[in-house]
Order: C-alpha cells, then structure tokens, then sequence
C-alpha cells in the first residue's frame, strides 16, 4: 500500500477530529491535556499566596516524580535547560573542557555545555534509537582519546573529557547497557538527557536513573507540563543536596542573615508551576495509556508502506512522546511536510544537526552517516494524548 498525502491528512483529521466539525482546523503537534485538578491546585496555590520558589506543591511534585521514575532523590527547576546545566557542573564539567553527545538533539543540550564554558564533541546515533551510537562514542574514545593518570584527554584539542550526554531522542530510550558499559572502561560520567523521556523505561528501568544523573523537561509540550519546568534525578544524596543548593542561589539556611557560599542560580521550580505539575503527574498513566494507543493506530495505517514509522528498541518500553515516521527519501519528506502543513496539520522536520549551527559548526564531530541520514527523511507526527479515543 501507498497512501497519498490525502490518505495521510484523512487519517490524521480522524484521529484527532474537531469539535465544532471544522475540516480545516489546527492539528498540533503536541497540546497539552488538562484534564485532572490542575484548576484545583493551581487555585490552592494562589489562595496559599505561596507562588514562587517556597511552597508545599514543589516538595509534592519532586516526590512524585521519585515515585515515578525510582529516582532517590528529584530536584525541581525551572526548565529542562537549567537541569542539564546544573547536571553538568555536578558531574564536575569545568571551562575549557569537553562533553560528549550526539548531534541530533534540541539545541538545549549543548546549550548546557556552552553554558559551563565546555565544548561539546559529537558522535553518531543509531538509526534505530535515534540517540547515541555506542559503537561511534567506542571509536572515539578508544582511537582519538589519550588515557592518564588525569583523565580521558581528546588527542586533536588536549581537552578533558569531562562527561558523556546521551538524549533519548523522542522518548525513545537508547542503548543504556553498552554505553554505561563503554563509560566505566574510560572512567567517564554519564548524565542523561531523559527531557523527553517521562515514562519511558529501559530494561524495566525509567530512563534518567542510569547515569550519574539525570534530567526531565515539563516545557508545555511534554507529556507532562508544568508550563516550563524541569527535573534533575540522581541517587547520590551529596548531589542532591548540592543540586537543591545551587539552584537556590546557594543561599545558606538561616533566620534572617543573607549569605551565599557559591555562584548559586536562581533555578528553582516556582510553586504554582509545581501544582500543575502534581495534578498532571496524577494523569501520567492515562497520557501514557493514550499516547500507546495513537502509537499503535500509526502503526496500523503506516504498516507495509514506504514509510516506516519509528517504534520502540527492543527491551524498551518508550512513552511515544512524538512519534516520527521515517520518509523513503529527502525529497519525499519535503512533499510530506509542504502538503500536511498546507492541510493545517502540524508536522515537523528534525532538528537542524547541532554540529552544522553557527555557534557549535566549530567543535569537533566524528562520522555522522546516521545523523545525516535520520536528518534528510524523519517526520514527527501529531502526538497528542486524547482520552476519548474509540476503542
């Protein structure tokens, strides 16, 4: 089978049909659903006058997240960008150093790097996970990497490498096990970009509990919002009690004095951000429940087609955040996008490489066959969580 664009559009317009019957209306990629006590909380919060940082619904959240996900400890911020950022210099990134990830990500990843006057290096993925290439970060280390009594030295720049930064492209895990693996021969930390990734497990294991730490992004796109917000996980207490300190302007605890014992950021989780966090948390298993369910009727329609649609790696079972097809050629992808945009419905390209934007075109990256290729043919797909789906 070889469906039209029409086809596509048809099918898309019936899985997500308007309310007021409108043919043309806006399909989005990924709108939130609220659908719980988020109008609840969010006006407990209000009446508490507790708004900001301070407040029982950001201590409720983090400890709803470490149930979800297994975590011992969670720490709230105000996106996922400051999470990684306060990831990185955790895991002991320092300026002049180097991070390992993968190009294929949103630019926020390597914006955490910048962030700590790092570099990032790049190293392919896997077309079939989408995120990092264990085979590709082996090459690297083992043939342009210096090993000493210091550390794990880049041999073309002298830099440290600091640290390893997978991302688990779309909610779809990557391969933890080897690249865990790869990271204990080479002494490297690995942290987890899990921003997408919320329900999403690995061998039975949520994502962003591997590492030496993780993060979560509850932007307003991501299966759960909190409008902006994000998550740091880590099972280290001394981490958590740092992270918890540095994201509050590593302010000392006292009655009245204001004294500050570091360059602290001012990255904490407001509280009525946090209360809609914990009436979207409630909802977590019907999101996931629903967003299986859109995963399984693409799969259905797109099945034995020329197009093939992204599923979950085997031993993963992925929160299908977005899912993404994969178009058979480039030129097909861009008849794909120009005629269901056209149609009003929202699709997107991949993200431009990181590699290849002006402020990273300068950092080392190795072979990005795999990168290159997902780049010229993925399309992401409407997305949203819907809870009248038929049965």
């Amino acid at each position: 089978m070889h469906p039209s664009h029409q086809d596509i559009i048809d099918f898309i317009r019936a899985l997500y049909p308007s309310k007021d019957s409108k043919t043309d209306a806006l399909i989005a990629l990924h709108a939130p659903l609220f659908a719980g006590n988020e109008k609840k909380y969010l006006l407990d919060c209000i009446d508490s006058t507790f708004v900001s940082s301070v407040g029982a619904y950001v201590t409720q959240f983090e400890q709803s997240v470490t149930t979800t996900t297994g975590a011992k400890h969670a720490i709230a911020t105000v996106n996922g960008t400051a999470a990684l950022h306060i990831a990185l210099l955790l895991a002991g990134v320092k300026a002049g150093e180097e991070v390992i990830t993968q190009p294929l990500s949103f630019v926020a990843t390597c914006n955490a790097i910048a962030y700590c006057n790092a570099k990032p290096v790049f190293v392919d993925v896997n077309r079939h996970t989408l995120g990092m290439n264990p085979a590709s970060l082996l090459d690297f280390l083992s043939n342009h990497c210096l090993i000493n009594s210091q550390g794990c030295f880049n041999k073309a720049t002298g830099r440290r490498i600091a640290a390893v930064l997978p991302m688990h492209t779309f909610g779809l895990p990557c391969d933890l096990e080897q690249l865990i693996a790869i990271c204990a021969e080479f002494n490297l930390p690995l942290i987890e970009d899990a921003a997408e990734s919320l329900g999403s497990y690995y061998h039975q294991q949520h994502t962003g509990t591997f590492g030496l730490l993780g993060t979560l992004s509850f932007n307003g796109n991501k299966t759960i919002t909190t409008g902006g917000g994000g998550m740091i996980l880590t099972n280290d207490d001394e981490l958590a009690r740092r992270a918890k300190h540095l994201t509050t302007t590593a302010k000392l605890a006292h009655p009245y004095e204001f004294v500050h014992d570091d360059i602290g950021y001012n990255y904490r989780l407001p509280n009525i951000n946090a209360a809609l966090g914990c009436a979207q948390i409630e909802m977590l298993p019907q999101l996931l429940a629903s967003k299986r369910k859109i995963a399984q009727a693409y799969a259905s329609f797109f099945a034995d087609t020329r197009y093939t649609l992204v599923k979950e790696p085997d031993n993963t079972h992925a929160n299908y955040w977005l899912n993404a097809v994969i178009c058979p050629t480039p030129s097909a992808r861009d008849q794909f996008l120009t005629e269901l945009i056209a149609a009003n419905i929202m699709v997107r390209p991949i993200w431009t490489l990181v590699n290849t934007l002006p402020m990273y075109a300068d950092c080392q990256a190795m072979d990005l066959a795999n990168a290159q290729w997902l780049v010229e043919r993925v399309v992401n797909l409407p997305s949203s969580a819907r809870f009248d789906l038929p049965r």
